[in-house]
This record gives C-alpha cells, sequence and structure tokens, in this order.
C-alpha cells in the first residue's frame, strides 16, 4: 500500500520561542481512514495547517500525495475542512458549494449537478436555498463537509468534522466517510471524539507535547494488553490476588488500576478457571469475565499518562511567549 501522507521530522517553533511540533513522523497509507488525536495543546491542528499549507513550517521533509508539502498540483487533489470554519451567513448552502467549485475550476454546469449530489449525500438537500445565517452549527458542519468533496478529492483532509453535529449527525458523517474509502479515497481526521475514530478508522496516531508517541492500528497497538478480564462487585483482596498470581500455570496479571479487577495476559478461559474459583470460594460476586481488549480511551490516557513530564517549555532563553493553540 502506498503512503498518500509520508512526512518526517515537522518542527514548527512560534516567534522562535514555543516548539508547536517537535520533529513529527506520520504515514498515511493510501485508501485508509486514518484518526490523529491527542489532547488540546499537542499540535495536531498546526501539523494539519502545515499539511495544508495554512502556516509554514519551521523544518519538514516528506511528501503529501507523492509530492512535496505545498505543491499546487497535489493541493488540488485534496479535500479540506479546517477547524471553526467560517461561510459568509449570507450565501446558501448550494451557493457556498458552486462557489468552492468555481474556486476548483469545475465548469458552471458540473458543479451545480455536483453541488446537488454532495448536497443530498450530507442530508442538507432540503435546506439548499436557506441561508447558512438560519443554520445549526451541525448543519454547517455538513455543509463544510460537502464543500471539501467538491474538487473529487483523493484525500479529504478534515478537521474536528464531528464538532457541533449530534448524535445522529455523527453517525451520518460516519457513515459518509466510510462511502468515501469505499470510492478508494484517503480519509485523514483530526478529531477528540475518541469512541468516533475507534469506530471509524483503520489507524491512530496519538500526539503529546508536538511529538506523535504512537502509531497503528487499535488492535496493534493494544496487542500486548488484552486479556481475560474478571470484574467483581468490590474491591479485591490484595492478598487474594497474590495468591491467585501465585498459582502454578497461572497467566500473568496486567497492571491495573482498578482494584475489583484482574486482567490476565491470556484469552485462555479455562486457565483463568481456577481464579475464578478462588475467588467465589472467599464470597467474592464476580458481575463479569470474558476477553478484554483496551479501548481507544484506555491507550490514549495510557499514552498520555506516560508522556506528561516530557512537557516542553519555552526555548531556552525567551522571554514572555505563549502558547500556539492545538
Amino acid at each position: 500500500m502506498s503512503a498518500v501522507i509520508d512526512i518526517q521530522g515537522v518542527e514548527k517553533t512560534y516567534k522562535r520561542r514555543i516548539k508547536a511540533l517537535r520533529g513529527v513522523d506520520l504515514c498515511v497509507g493510501e485508501g485508509e481512514i486514518f484518526g490523529l488525536l491527542g489532547p488540546n495543546g499537542a499540535g495536531k491542528s498546526t501539523l494539519v495547517k502545515i499539511m495544508m499549507t495554512v502556516i509554514s513550517p519551521s523544518k519538514c521533509s516528506g511528501t503529501v500525495l507523492g509530492s512535496k508539502i505545498g505543491s499546487k498540483e497535489a493541493l488540488r487533489q485534496i479535500g479540506y475542512l479546517p477547524e471553526h470554519h467560517r461561510f459568509p451567513p449570507y450565501l446558501t448552502g448550494r451557493q457556498v458549494l458552486e462557489h468552492f467549485g468555481a474556486m476548483s475550476g469545475i465548469k458552471r454546469t458540473q458543479r451545480k449537478a455536483k453541488a446537488s449530489e454532495l448536497l443530498e449525500l450530507v442530508g442538507m438537500g432540503s435546506w439548499h436555498k436557506d441561508k447558512l445565517g438560519s443554520y445549526s452549527k451541525g448543519m454547517r458542519q455538513r455543509v463544510g463537509l460537502a464543500q471539501a468533496l467538491m474538487n473529487d478529492p483523493k484525500l479529504v483532509v478534515l478537521d474536528e468534522p464531528t464538532d457541533g453535529v449530534d448524535p445522529s449527525g455523527r453517525r451520518d458523517i460516519r457513515n459518509i466517510l466510510t462511502h468515501l474509502k469505499d470510492e478508494g479515497r484517503t480519509i485523514f481526521l483530526n478529531s477528540h471524539l475518541l469512541s468516533e475514530l475507534e469506530m471509524v478508522c483503520d489507524r491512530v496516531a496519538i500526539m503529546v507535547h508536538g511529538l506523535v508517541r504512537t502509531q497503528g492500528t487499535i488492535d496493534e497497538l493494544t496487542a500486548d494488553q488484552g486479556g481475560f478480564a474478571i470484574k467483581a462487585s468490590a474491591p479485591i483482596d490484595p492478598s487474594l490476588i497474590s495468591q491467585i498470581s501465585s498459582q502454578p500455570n497461572m497467566p500473568k496479571l496486567h497492571e491495573g488500576k482498578d482494584p475489583a479487577g484482574l486482567n490476565f495476559q491470556t484469552d485462555n478461559a479455562e486457565a483463568v478457571q481456577p481464579a475464578i474459583d478462588m475467588l467465589r470460594k472467599q464470597g467474592v460476586v464476580i458481575e463479569s469475565a470474558g476477553f478484554k481488549r483496551p479501548s481507544l480511551e484506555d491507550l490514549f490516557m495510557q499514552v498520555v499518562d506516560t508522556n506528561n513530564g516530557d512537557k516542553p517549555g519555552a526555548i531556552s532563553g525567551a522571554k514572555g511567549s505563549k502558547g500556539a493553540n492545538s
């Protein structure tokens, strides 16, 4: 699978003081939905703006769609929905799409047909004559997604696409993204809604303090953390846990913060039956038992907690500097 985004060593320093990005390496394969996540201030939106040439990097190498970042030919093949986008409120939904179609060089008859098609795709066909000033935030997001598709892009870059969208709308957008993937497009998502990313993304990258700390499929990133989990109704006596751990042929336990839970490093239910027997013998009420893989939220918090001490400050000698947004 060829790389649509393949960038290395991306750095961004604001006013020679604050390092927003400290050497980001990222690879996104063709035809996949890729999620970029991280806490506020991690540098996610800064990275997206660099890829879209909204801001210039302090240092960067690599390619987007096979061309150097900033290539006009590559930019023509990218659809972009920025975070906090602003469309003129006096325009209708159709006028917004036709305006962006004209900017992309699409002929008038083609852009009218394309606008109608995309408005239906995002569920805004019935409001195409209404002005954006009368739209809700979720409706404006739908129109924003539609405009990102007007130029029939190979790569779609979406910065917080479900911001302000209700659960029903988020489901519709997930379905649209899956449809775009089926058409062979590559989707790059920047979002803080972990549950949304987990449902739709093929791979993810987690950024903390201006660096990508991990990237891959969720299965790959949690491969050594899944296991057979037992959940009790109350905290389990530590001495009982020690007894269970010391039993012959007992699978090892993952370290965990839940005092009422045991997570064994195995997917073999039979191997943990002696542990269940010991718990029941001691009167422990078991609420659930079964194989459990860490969620994306679990993985996210683990990566953030592990790298929290690596927070960069202002560059040595800087005074009165202010941080950049994420």
